[in-house]
């Protein structure tokens, strides 16, 4: 199985921008999904970006929170039926698709959902400074609230598959409904809320089935949050996983006639060690808080916000105390690295750091003080290396 040539050898000195795996953006990112499949159900104005790809009359997209490719195939047996679709990812190429950057929730079921990189629908991170008022916006959790519509004013791709025709419905926790996060990333048609997974599972095969052109979304969150408390390495988190493997053969066996199954995830995960050198924290360490107005993003991926004056001297001491272990870019590298993607929206410039820290090795900043519940967290993700980054893209056709 090929794979991209994913820069993990140790140097001496920081590491080249060159060397960060940048996502597959336009032919092989999450952002790429939808608008593939609503092209194939003849949605105007989008474009089938995965050519893998075949169109299918029926198609279903299972998003699994947290499991990334590399969780897959190194679990067989804790998830045999998921193992087994290994060599039908991205139409039977046996390959992942990449997350997008950073590799977190909000970014990417925006992504997901808008059909649109990082960059265009600006959920730039976990947590981002608004221009506007010069706060960190928090956009899983939505605050502090501004209006969704002004800060993504992009359709989804939901509502323009809704609107041609299409019908689209949404299954998954009822809590989600009425988010804004919802609301600005993955809205259109029908919003179906049910509690336990195997009724969502039900539930998604029904809707399929329920005119002759569907597009339906289901999710699963408890991947990821066993994760991020436990770690990948734990029971919870493998029970997590068992459930649901049986989740996802339970769905494929319910495929009406002319189906076609997706199954992929926002991001992967790392288990990081809870010791000084692999969690670097921010509030304890002078140098690298010097200078710093604002700490966003999420311990693999940050977004670091100078005072007026000092970013040139921010992007110094940050590039030299971690560059060894992560890349470490201005906002304008980060930009024209293609991190974000091919553009950036205006309105989206100023939401991205003045330094932009990317992990390479198995290591976090945190921020004790800042941000307690996130900094005790055993798993995380975020960067671009391959555990975080890469996801799978499971077909089941019917």
């Amino acid at each position: 199985m090929a794979l991209p040539d994913w820069p993990y050898e140790d140097d001496a000195d920081p590491l080249p921008l060159s060397t960060a795996p940048v996502p597959e953006y336009g032919s092989g990112s999450l952002a790429d999904l939808l608008p593939t499949l609503a092209a194939g159900l003849g949605v105007p104005g989008l474009t089938a970006a995965i050519p893998e790809l075949t169109p299918a009359d029926r198609n279903c997209v299972f998003l699994i929170d947290g499991l990334g490719w590399e969780q897959i195939r190194s679990h067989p047996d804790e998830a045999p039926y998921l193992h087994s679709l290994l060599p039908t990812s991205r139409g039977n190429t046996g390959r992942p698709l990449t997350a997008g950057f950073p590799a977190t929730t909000a970014t990417s079921l925006a992504s997901v959902g808008t059909g649109l990189p990082p960059g265009a629908h600006g959920l730039t991170g976990y947590t981002t400074r608004n221009p506007a008022t010069g706060e960190l916006m928090n956009q899983l959790r939505w605050r502090p609230w501004t209006d969704p519509h002004i800060w993504q004013p992009y359709p989804t791709v939901f509502q323009l598959a809704d609107a041609a025709g299409v019908h689209t419905a949404q299954v998954s926790s009822p809590d989600f409904q009425n988010t804004p996060l919802t609301k600005i990333a993955l809205s259109g048609g029908t919003f179906r809320g049910r509690l336990t997974g195997e009724d969502r599972m039900d539930l998604a095969a029904a809707q399929l089935g329920a005119a002759d052109r569907s597009l339906i979304y289901t999710y699963y969150s408890e991947v990821d949050s066993k994760g991020h408390r436990f770690g990948t390495a734990s029971d919870a988190w493998r029970g997590q996983l068992m459930y649901v493997d049986r989740l996802v053969q339970r769905l494929a066996e319910q495929l009406p006639p002319r189906s076609a199954l997706y199954v992929t995830a926002d991001h992967g995960m790392i288990d990081i060690p809870f010791d000084e050198e692999s969690r670097i924290d921010v509030d304890e360490d002078w140098e690298l808080g010097a200078g710093v107005a604002l700490l966003g993003g999420e311990g693999r991926a940050r977004h670091v916000y100078a005072v007026p004056g000092a970013q040139n001297d921010v992007l110094a001491v940050w590039r030299e105390v971690l560059g060894e272990q992560f890349w470490v870019a201005s906002r304008d590298e980060a930009i024209a690295a293609g991190w974000f993607g091919p553009e950036i929206d205006e309105r989206v410039y100023g939401r991205i750091g003045d330094v932009v820290a990317a992990a390479h090795a198995d290591v976090a900043i945190t921020a004790s003080r800042r941000e307690p519940h996130e900094s005790a967290m055993a798993g995380m993700h975020g960067s671009m290396t391959p555990v975080e980054q890469l996801v799978p893209l499971f077909e089941v056709r019917s």
